[in-house]
């Protein structure tokens, strides 16, 4: 999978590298400053990954998404990017998937079939940066001046917390998520004390949403993805229609369509799990931000095909997906199993990840750049860790004046 972007928002001349392609890999992660463009690709990888899964279940015809300002005035207002074509003559998107090839340009959507043996169908999951808020809230429906993207997220959190039979034991601090059903009151507890979610921290009220829908979500992959059963043909025709019986009610909003037919398809059997990340690290502390991404490389490695993409402003991020990548490589060089013991002491070997299935993409001033590595380990002389560089800068700047007085 790749995707290849110009002049769309923030977003400028796009990457230099690679015939301007931006690669999809297992693990994808994007840094930046704040506006730089990275939630843009993001959500504009979700939206087509999404309309491939559609037209592969025949949710609706490419003549159909072919046809005008579909594209923009029908798909893109779910991420909120129909306002991102600053010059639509000028615009390029261009994604490539397993199924479809999705070509914009000169104000025109072109879909070219590729369909193979490789299309998994996926449960694609946005997590916004904004689900700190679902601890305010009860129901989605408390939320119908926010974004369809963070309601969708929230009706997957609410089938999460109903799926909870018992005490649900986070990745950081021995810290356990304990849910009335009844009173729909979510409570986090330590050995010492037990508070309601918009009680705790702010960290906590991003990761517990977080965690939740993503370990759901893998989990009920791998579980479906273990099925060998699938729709007989009747049963797709007859899923078919309703879809299309969906789409052409004129009293649903496109995000209760989405639903109604992401409800639907649950009967098709998915097999991977797409999870796309905005901040991870939202308010956590460094060695939390170490123990949750461990978590979701976890879950990502739960089925082969998962994959993890993310958007970050913390050096913590690329320096464990660093570590991640130097025990994979020291795994597959050894055979002794005390050895394979030693590793697993100082990292859950489950959280590992090949440098062939990683990307790390640096975006500045309209332009991305791939973060080069080192035998495959990802550098050090990253965006964020230079910001950390400078701080030291500065403070050796100060200390040469304190000296002068």
């Amino acid at each position: 999978m790749k995707i290849k972007i110009k002049n769309f928002g923030p977003i400028k001349d796009g990457i230099l590298e690679n015939n301007g392609w931006i690669d999809i890999k297992k693990v994808t992660l994007f840094i930046g400053d704040q506006g730089s463009g990275k939630s843009t690709i993001a959500k504009l990888i979700s939206t087509f990954m999404w309309i491939e899964k559609a037209l592969v279940r025949g949710d609706f015809d490419e003549k159909w998404l072919e046809r005008k300002n579909r594209l923009k005035n029908y798909f893109f207002k779910y991420h909120r990017l129909e306002n991102y074509f600053n010059h639509p003559d000028n615009s390029v998107i261009e994604y490539v998937g397993d199924a479809f090839h999705f070509i914009y340009e000169k104000n025109t959507l072109k879909v070219i079939t590729v369909l193979g043996d490789n299309y998994k169908l996926p449960q694609i999951m946005y997590v916004p940066a904004e689900r700190n808020f679902i601890s305010y809230v009860k129901s989605a429906n408390e939320l119908k001046l926010s974004s369809e993207s963070l309601q969708e997220f929230l009706t997957e959190f609410d089938n999460a917390l109903n799926s909870l039979n018992s005490r649900f034991e986070l990745p950081i601090d021995n810290l356990i998520v304990e849910y009335d059903k009844q009173h729909k009151i979510i409570n986090i507890k330590n050995k010492d004390h037990k508070v309601r979610l918009s009680e705790s921290s702010s960290g906590i009220q991003s990761l517990v949403p977080l965690y939740l829908v993503s370990n759901f979500l893998s989990n009920s992959i791998k579980i479906s993805s273990e099925n060998k059963e699938s729709m007989s043909s009747q049963e797709q025709n007859r899923f078919k229609n309703i879809v299309v019986e969906i789409y052409n009610n004129d009293n649903l909003t496109i995000e209760q369509k989405r639903l109604a037919v992401s409800a639907l398809s649950e009967r098709f059997n998915k097999k991977t799990f797409i999870n796309i990340v905005e901040e991870p690290e939202q308010n956590l502390f460094p060695l939390s931000q170490w123990k949750m991404l461990s978590s979701l490389l976890v879950l990502n490695n739960l089925v082969l095909n998962n994959k993890l993409i993310m958007t970050s402003h913390s050096p913590y991020i690329v320096n464990y997906l660093s570590i991640s990548v130097q025990a994979r490589e020291l795994i597959d060089k050894i055979n002794d199993k005390d050895q394979k013991d030693k590793i697993a002491n100082v990292i859950n070997l489950n959280s590992t990840i090949s440098s062939r299935e990683i990307s790390i993409y640096e975006l500045n001033n309209g332009l991305i750049s791939k973060l080069s590595d080192y035998e495959g380990i990802p550098s050090d002389n990253n965006y964020l860790n230079l910001m950390l560089k400078k701080g030291n800068e500065i403070f050796d700047q100060l200390l040469e004046i304190e000296e002068e007085l």
